[in-house]
């Protein structure tokens, strides 16, 4: 039976195991019937990141795509713009992007996060779209957009507001107070933005009783009330909780005593927080004790090293947590090497560990992971480097692929993505034969390929 003999239905499942936009691109060319399939799920998603070779250019392109051809344009269901053209105020430009987001009708998620970008106009269109649940824009509404649009958004299920502005925090209760029985994830971006207080959390709290999901990143006005404020007013429990960038005077303690002997975090399955100080490690692990707990994501605002202290946190952890884990991302902190062992024997469920280690400790780490069973993604970034100087005459931390096959050829077979500081490879699988005859598979490396962002490449928020 020839590859044209294969059942119609099964080339769904065959394209989707193509990972970048351009080799979908080349299965639409193959023929009419490819074409028929393959056109949906290039469009599915469109994404400009600014580092994106010729990212505006690629602005103008893609909406005059969607613009001119609707037929394209209905299959878009995310759209991530997070770059644009600074003649963003060019008529012709925003008659294009509002006649390409109109045919987009079928869209679900929107992502405008390049400040200066969103306008009123790009705002009502997307307002019409019925079927949007998702929007991530820029707060910086002055004198870009007229912030009152945004109580017009009634059946988001997802919200992140960036860097939001004063009429746009001033908007947030009537907005909340319209959209919050829906709302299930809410995320605001402040970089030390003051605007964001505990008085905002408290007069949102009643409004947003139903997120499962809540981030706040850089509002250093937000102490442990504030917090307190959604949690306790929180119906069924969060699910993932983001604590990020918050003041260095931020009262751990005091947020652990108010939520002790509370179901606040009793469906708590995601925790990332950003640690000032190793003296809040204590009540980190008192102020999860009770959540059914999957991931942990810490990292430190200053370069920690490894301490008792923080030996004594993992191993608490751990014992505490290690059934259900399944992901442990460190970043800024060192771990060391028994720590790192520990989590991946105690650990079944184990799939994603991003760690810091020492460079003369890479070696060793190896035999730390082998006795992971399910392990899938690793990254290590190495706690000299960060502090290393750019501009000196090596790069450091290079890990070179024929060293970190060496590496991968040491750890579970699960393994399928692997790297080191700035690089990140795709673990592939090659069968040969051996001299005697037997099938192996051979583990190697080749370029990352899928298009979203590895975990460990986004932007520590600090």
């Amino acid at each position: 039976m020839g590859f044209l003999d294969l059942p119609l239905e099964l080339l769904p499942q065959i394209l989707s195991h193509l990972a970048r936009p351009q080799h979908i691109a080349s299965a639409c060319l193959v023929n009419r019937m490819f074409n028929q399939f393959a056109i949906p799920q290039l469009y599915e998603r469109a994404s400009i990141y600014s580092w994106h070779k010729h990212a505006k250019a690629k602005v103008v392109c893609l909406f005059t795509t969607l613009a001119h051809h609707p037929r394209l344009a209905k299959y878009v269901l995310r759209l991530e713009i997070r770059d644009f053209p600074k003649s963003v105020g060019r008529e012709d430009l925003e008659e294009l992007v509002v006649m390409g987001l109109r045919n987009c009708v079928n869209i679900r998620a929107c992502t405008w996060t390049r400040d200066g970008a969103l306008n009123s106009s790009v705002l009502r269109v997307l307002q019409a779209a019925g079927a949007l649940a998702e929007l991530e824009i820029n707060g910086h509404s002055d004198g870009h957009y007229d912030a009152a649009l945004l109580t017009g958004f009634v059946h988001l299920r997802k919200i992140s507001l960036i860097m939001p502005s004063a009429d746009v925090v001033g908007q947030l209760p009537p907005w909340m107070a319209c959209t919050g029985a829906r709302l299930r994830s809410l995320t605001l971006i402040c970089k030390t933005s003051p605007l964001v207080t505990d008085g905002v959390l408290q007069a949102l709290a009643p409004s947003i009783a139903n997120l499962e999901h809540f981030s706040i990143i850089g509002c250093q006005r937000v102490t442990h009330l504030g917090i307190w404020a959604v949690l306790s007013s929180n119906i069924l429990g969060l699910r993932s909780l983001g604590l990020e960038g918050l003041a260095a005077k931020f009262n751990m303690a005091g947020l652990t005593a108010l939520c002790t002997d509370t179901p606040a975090l009793a469906r708590l399955t995601a925790f990332t927080l950003s640690l000032h100080t190793e003296a809040w490690l204590p009540s980190v692990v008192s102020l999860l004790a009770s959540a059914p707990l999957e991931i942990v994501q810490l990292y430190a605002t200053g370069a920690f090293v490894q301490t008792p202290a923080t030996a004594a946190f993992w191993h608490a952890l751990v014992t505490a947590h290690g059934a259900r884990l399944t992901r442990v991302s460190v970043h800024r902190m060192a771990v060391g090497l028994p720590t790192i062992a520990d989590v991946c024997a105690r650990c079944p469920a184990l799939r994603q560990l991003f760690v810091v280690v020492a460079r003369t400790a890479l070696q060793g780490l190896a035999a730390c992971l082998a006795p992971a069973r399910v392990l899938a993604a690793v990254h290590v970034n190495f706690y000299e480097d960060a502090d290393a100087d750019p501009d000196g005459a090596e790069t450091p931390g290079i890990l070179k692929a024929p060293d970190a096959l060496a590496i991968v050829r040491r750890c579970p077979e699960t393994i399928t993505t692997f790297g080191c500081n700035a690089r990140v490879w795709q673990v592939e699988r090659q069968i040969r034969r051996t001299e005697s005859g037997e099938l192996v598979a051979e583990r190697f490396l080749a370029k990352y390929e899928f298009p979203d962002i590895p975990e460990q490449f986004l932007v520590v928020k600090s």
